[in-house]
């Protein structure tokens, strides 16, 4: 069964930055999107950005845009989230998704 696991979370100050990994344990999947989801305290999971099996960000949640980047390396079944001018609003934990299967998820903490 695939396997996704996250790291590179981590507690910054507003304004920080910080960059996620999701490794899959499994080359196949080089053939599907992937996905970075987050859940905030109280909130629902919301869908952050979706990267294409080309690599392309297809779809990037409005509150992030021109902060975070998505993207991957097939070659190393590897997604990655680069998140810059951290918010507090941004504190979530991290989930990565591709198919039925989800990481175990990385807490990002934004305070001052």
């Amino acid at each position: 069964e695939m396997q996704l696991v996250e790291s590179g979370g981590g507690s910054v100050q507003p304004g920080g930055s910080l960059r996620l990994s999701c490794i899959a344990s499994e080359s196949r999947i080089r053939y599907y999107p992937m996905r970075w989801y987050r859940q905030a305290p109280g909130k629902e999971r919301e869908l952050v950005t979706l990267i294409t099996s080309d690599g392309d960000m297809a779809y990037l949640e409005d509150s992030v845009k021109g902060r975070f980047t998505g993207s991957r390396d097939n070659v190393k079944n590897t997604m990655y989230l680069q998140m810059n001018s951290l918010k507090p609003e941004d504190t979530a934990v991290y989930y990565c998704n591709a198919m039925e299967y989800w990481g175990q998820g990385t807490q990002v903490t934004v305070s001052s």
